[in-house]
């Protein structure tokens, strides 16, 4: 009975995920720094704790499978579109998290139409990416603050978190297009 009531923890968890999203940008819209810090430190905590939770139990659902990276996706786009837009970040780091993930989604979506299901699995390159996105984030908000100090660290994850950005963006390209050419040269012989 116990392992049934867990079954959809993990499901919950990401739910509340999700909630939080509009909580966070208000609080950033509003310059409540400390408030944003600590709602996106719960969830990168909550993120770990679902996944853990899902993993260990084996209890993985579809649902969890798509809403998990896609309160991931949201939480951060909302955080750093507003922290671009208060100019605690560059702009074109903006750009290029964004541009990473419509390349992604608009990939999965063009592989899903034209060559069939998509099994969207992240690769250790995007673990690593969304997790120094994540410490990135943490960092600047508490930058704004006034818990963290500018130095060397803010440059080092922006270049670090920059280059991962790219090369998994990159990886997920060359992967789903290795991908969808075989899957057509598997049509093309078995006709």
């Amino acid at each position: 009975m116990a392992h049934t009531a867990l079954r959809f923890l993990p499901n919950a968890i990401t739910l509340l995920r999700a909630v939080l999203i509009p909580v966070i940008a208000l609080a950033l819209v509003l310059r409540d720094y400390d408030t944003a810090l600590l709602l996106f430190v719960l969830c990168a905590l909550g993120d770990f704790i679902d996944g853990w939770i899902a993993r260990a139990l084996d209890v993985r659902t579809r649902f969890g499978a798509v809403a998990d990276p896609l309160a991931d996706k949201l939480t951060m786009l909302t955080v750093t579109l507003l922290l671009a837009w208060q100019q605690w970040l560059p702009w074109w780091f903006a750009a290029l998290v964004v541009s990473r993930d419509v390349v992604i989604v608009s990939g999965a979506l063009a592989y899903h139409l034209h060559v069939g299901h998509v099994d969207m699995a992240p690769t250790r390159l995007s673990k690593l990416n969304t997790g120094l996105e994540f410490i990135f984030l943490a960092g600047v908000l508490s930058l704004a603050a006034g818990i963290a100090t500018d130095g060397a660290w803010w440059r080092v994850l922006l270049w670090t978190t920059t280059l991962t950005i790219v090369a998994s963006g990159t990886q997920y390209v060359v992967q789903w297009s290795r991908k969808a050419l075989a899957a057509r040269h598997g049509v093309r012989a078995a006709s």
